[in-house]
C-alpha cells in the first residue's frame, strides 16, 4: 500500500465518520435546530474529507498520467467544495429562521433572543 493510498484511505474513513455521526445526529436530536446543527456541521467536515480525497486522487494521476480527464475531476470536486462550504451555513440558517418564524420553538430552551429582539 503506497503513502498516497494511506492518506486516501484516511480522508475518506474520517469524512465516513463525520458523516455518520451526522445521520446519527439528526435521528437522536429532539428539535430541528439540534438537528440542523448536528447535520451541517458534521456533514460539511466529512464532506470536507472525502472532497479532498478526490482532489488529492486527481490531481495525482493528472500529474502521474496526464490525462486532463483527472485535472476537471478534481477542480470540480473543489468548486463543489467550495459551493458546498457556502451553501450548507446559508441554508440552515434559512431554515431555522423560518422554523423559527414560523413559531416552533427549541426544545428547552431557556431563553430566545430573537423573540426578545423584536426581529420578526
Amino acid at each position: 500500500m503506497t503513502f498516497l493510498s494511506v492518506i486516501l484511505f484516511i480522508f475518506l474513513l474520517i469524512g465516513v465518520f463525520f458523516n455518520g455521526l451526522g445521520t446519527f445526529g439528526l435521528m437522536r436530536f429532539p428539535d430541528v435546530y439540534t438537528r440542523m446543527h448536528a447535520t451541517t456541521k458534521c456533514t460539511t467536515f466529512g464532506s470536507i474529507f472525502t472532497s479532498w480525497s478526490v482532489i488529492i486522487f486527481g490531481f495525482y494521476f493528472w500529474k502521474v498520467s496526464s490525462d486532463s480527464k483527472y485535472g476537471v475531476l478534481a477542480l470540480h470536486t473543489l468548486l463543489a467544495l467550495v459551493c458546498l462550504v457556502i451553501t450548507n451555513a446559508t441554508g440552515a440558517h434559512a431554515i431555522a429562521r423560518a422554523a423559527h418564524r414560523s413559531g416552533v420553538m427549541p426544545k428547552r430552551a431557556v431563553i430566545d433572543e430573537l423573540k426578545e429582539a423584536n426581529l420578526e
